[in-house]
């Protein structure tokens, strides 16, 4: 392909510059008028004469236009001649300048000042610009004057074939559906060429298929694809790779070619039927699987995709129709055998279906190529298994009197054990259901009784469950559940419905009602038992208040005198006797406080309590509480003066807050050693007073002064130091001027062990100028502080 556009370029070439040589020589050869005629430009002079005779010299433009051409892709050695440009008032002695402007002038295009010829100093590409304007001009060569206005002139590129085409939306993608007819369009392709359409053959395209045949063809001048074979299945094959082709030239040899690949997917119709893989499938379920649980599976497969595929199931028939349901798997399109109803393997054993798959989606245009359905055969067969007891009813309800006594007969349950092997059944209540074990049943024959009297008022049902258990095989047990019900007897007495206190006021007048009672009762009430109402025998005679029976389960209380005086009597009690008419009939006596209160001219009560006789003094109870104010104040004063004084007799009170144990009582005697540190008995100092049972006072100052105990002074070699610590103990409980027994006691003890011997000054008879510190020196680093002090200071001494 560019083996021939290489050629072609070289003939247009070698055309093009034969072509230019030969214009040369014939302007060479012509004169003025005839170079005219061959693209140069010539300037004529036009004389007019005027309306009166004289003779008018007008200039007129004299540029005499030809397009110019230039072919592309010129490689030639030399630049490419595009033509000349000439004046008629140039005479050919040099005194005009052509001047060339414009588009690429002085890049592209440039000009000979003095003869006016035009050349071409690159390579032109007629696709990247048809065409340049320029600009030319006369001047004279020494003043630079124009001789003649500029005028505009174009030069055009001439195309060649130098662009191949090209398909600019490739590559292509494209659906059709199967089983088209012939010549069903696919797709359009159209490829672009860069070249001149208007000029030759350039841009002349022509289509054709190089892959895909003889499955598609298209046609040569609009590109489009269509479908060359008939029946084409997708199930067969779905894709198909298509390569196009787009030639310029027409066709011809020499021309520029482009290609580009269309993908062709065939989309599924509807032309396939369901199909089972079998004619025959064969299934199991057990007897003891519960309705809705799944038998098994099977799928007849279907070719087509999409909604082109999907299949229906169901039952054609069987006598296995009532007992079996199918459903199907929307995501796996499987059919589902399920369990419609329980089957019993002592009853019957197989059972056999007849079930139709069907395409859901029928499409007219492929019915003839039907049916689109297919049948199969299911075999079910039933296996035996253990079953657990199966009671004789789903549920049992009983009822059994309030209070009946233990023992009493409830009811009974009955299981059997469906199995061929009809194994014994024992009975049980699961204690979970029945907790404060109110029944009991007899393991063999299910006979349930109470355990106690029961109290309808507080259960009035029990809910328990009864478990029945094989004796023998698998032990599986079934259970059911019992209700039971008891039944009420009338042992509640009734009582009052509402315990609230009555008010009357102090002026109420003979004959009111005041207030209309009504009573409940914990029994179930008949529907003609009803309440009666009377007042107690002890107060049937009573003068202030009487009471009548409504006959409706409620009674009137009245007031049956006049003035009522809260300072002589607040409260009444009434006691009222109220009967049922159960059996057996049940009474009670409830008691109706009354109070009264004190009320205004339009009997709204005003106050209820008992108010104190003093406010019948006049005293109100702002003054009360002015009093009583007073009183506290006073009181307060006294307290304060009482604790002021006693502050300052008992200034050593040790208060509550305080932690005497806290106080740490410091002396300037030297502490014990390690051997004191190790001999005292912290436990000893615990509890001092616990040994001798004295507690002494230690929040005030003793006012007699106790001496010490003659003999008990310190002893600094005592051997034993435990004495000697419960000595000073003992002294210092019994010393009531000494601090608590828990403060810290310091003495003199130095203790035995320690290599430097005592430094308490405790038994020292002599005084420091009569001491000799020397021997610190030898007591090693940890002395040397103490040692540098004390020799120091004697050293002074001995100076002075």
């Amino acid at each position: 392909m560019w083996d021939g556009l290489r050629l072609q370029v070289f003939f247009l070439c070698l055309g093009a510059a034969l072509w230019s040589a030969a214009a040369a020589a014939t302007y060479r050869g012509s004169g003025p008028r005839e170079r005219g005629h061959r693209r140069h430009l010539s300037l004529h002079r036009h004389r007019e004469r005027g309306k009166e005779g004289q003779v008018l010299h007008r200039s007129k433009r004299g540029w005499v236009w030809n397009q110019f051409f230039v072919i592309e892709e010129y490689t030639g050695p030399d630049p490419v001649l595009v033509g000349r440009l000439h004046s008629d008032v140039d005479s050919g002695n040099g005194n005009i300048k052509y001047i060339l402007s414009g588009e690429g002038a002085g890049t592209i295009f440039v000009i000979d000042d003095k003869t006016g010829n035009i050349h071409a100093t690159k390579t032109l590409d007629r696709e990247e610009q048809a065409q340049y304007t320029l600009t030319a001009q006369a001047v004279d060569r020494d003043t630079n004057k124009p001789l003649e206005p500029p005028s505009e002139f174009i030069v055009k590129v001439q195309d060649i074939n130098d662009n191949p085409p090209e398909f600019l939306h490739g590559p292509y993608y494209a659906r059709v559906a199967e089983m088209s007819n012939v010549g069903t369009s696919v797709i359009k392709v159209t490829a672009t060429d860069a070249d001149d359409p208007t000029y030759g053959n350039s841009a002349r395209l022509v289509y054709s298929i190089l892959q895909g045949q003889p499955y598609f063809s298209v046609e040569p001048q609009t590109g489009i694809i269509r479908t060359a074979l008939p029946n084409m299945d997708r199930e067969a094959r779905q894709e198909y790779d298509v390569l196009i082709q787009a030639k310029d030239m027409g066709g011809h040899m020499g021309g520029l070619s482009g290609t580009t690949q269309v993908k062709i997917t065939l989309t599924d119709v509807n032309d396939n039927p369901p199909k089972f893989a079998q004619g025959v499938y064969a299934m199991a379920v057990s007897e003891d699987k519960v309705p809705g649980e799944e038998v098994g599976r099977l799928k007849a497969r279907d070719p087509d995709q999409a909604e082109n595929g999907l299949v229906d199931y169901r039952i054609l028939e069987g006598d296995g129709m009532n007992l079996f349901e199918i459903t199907k798997d929307s995501e796996t399109q499987e059919a589902v055998i399920k369990l419609k109803k329980t089957v019993d393997f002592e009853t019957k054993r197989s059972y056999t279906l007849k079930v139709e798959a069907s395409n859901t989606h029928i499409d007219s245009r492929f019915a003839a190529w039907g049916p689109y359905k297919d049948t199969t055969i299911v075999k079910i067969s039933v296996e035996d298994a253990d079953e657990p007891p199966t009671f004789m009813a789903p549920g049992y309800n009983f009822e059994v009197e309030e209070n009946a006594p233990a023992g009493t007969l409830v009811g009974r349950v009955h299981a059997k054990d469906t199995d061929i092997m009809n194994n014994p059944i024992r009975y049980m209540i699961p204690r979970y259901t029945d907790l404060e074990e109110f029944f009991t049943i007899n393991t063999e024959d299910g006979i349930i009784k109470t355990t106690r009297p029961l109290d309808r008022e507080a259960q009035a049902w029990h809910n328990i469950s009864v478990s029945a258990t094989e004796i023998g095989g698998h032990h599986q047990d079934a259970k059911v559940r019992v209700n039971i019900k008891v039944k009420d007897v009338n042992d509640n007495a009734p009582e009052f419905a509402a315990q609230n206190e009555v008010l009357v006021c102090e002026n109420v007048s003979p004959g009111k009602l005041i207030e209309t009672v009504s009573a409940t009762d914990k029994d179930e009430m008949a529907h003609r038992q009803h309440f009666h109402f009377s007042l107690a025998p002890e107060v049937a005679n009573n003068h202030s208040f009487s009471l009548k029976d409504n006959r409706d389960s409620t009674a009137s209380i009245f007031v049956i005198r006049k003035g009522f005086s809260r300072m002589t009597q607040d409260v009444y009690h009434l006691p009222i006797e109220i009967n049922d008419n159960g059996v057996p009939p049940m009474s009670s006596t409830n008691t109706l406080i009354i109070r009264v209160c004190s009320c205004d001219s339009k009997d709204t009560i005003l106050s209820c309590n008992v108010e104190p006789f003093i406010l019948s003094a006049g005293l109100s109870t702002g003054a009360l509480i002015a009093i009583l104010a007073c009183i506290v104040i006073l009181l307060a004063i006294v307290v304060l003066f009482v604790a002021l004084r006693r502050q300052k007799k008992e200034p050593l009170i040790v208060f509550e807050e305080e932690d005497i144990r806290e106080n740490i009582i410091t002396y300037d005697d030297e502490g014990g050693g390690e051997e004191d540190t190790e001999a005292f008995d912290i436990a000893t100092l615990q509890n001092p007073d616990g040994a001798n049972g004295f507690l002494p006072r230690k929040d005030i100052k003793p006012e007699l002064q106790y001496p010490m105990c003659p003999g008990l002074r310190p002893i600094g070699n005592s051997v034993d130091v435990d004495d000697f610590i419960k000595t000073r103990i003992s002294d210092a409980d019994n010393d009531p001027t000494a601090p608590p027994y828990d403060s810290i006691q310091i003495y003199g003890y130095e203790g035995r062990g320690s290599i430097a011997g005592s430094l308490s000054s405790l038994e020292s008879v002599t005084t420091d100028s009569d001491l000799d510190y020397d021997y610190l020196q030898s007591w090693g680093p940890r002395f040397k502080k103490l040692a540098d002090l004390y020799g120091t200071k004697d050293s002074a001494d001995d100076n002075s």
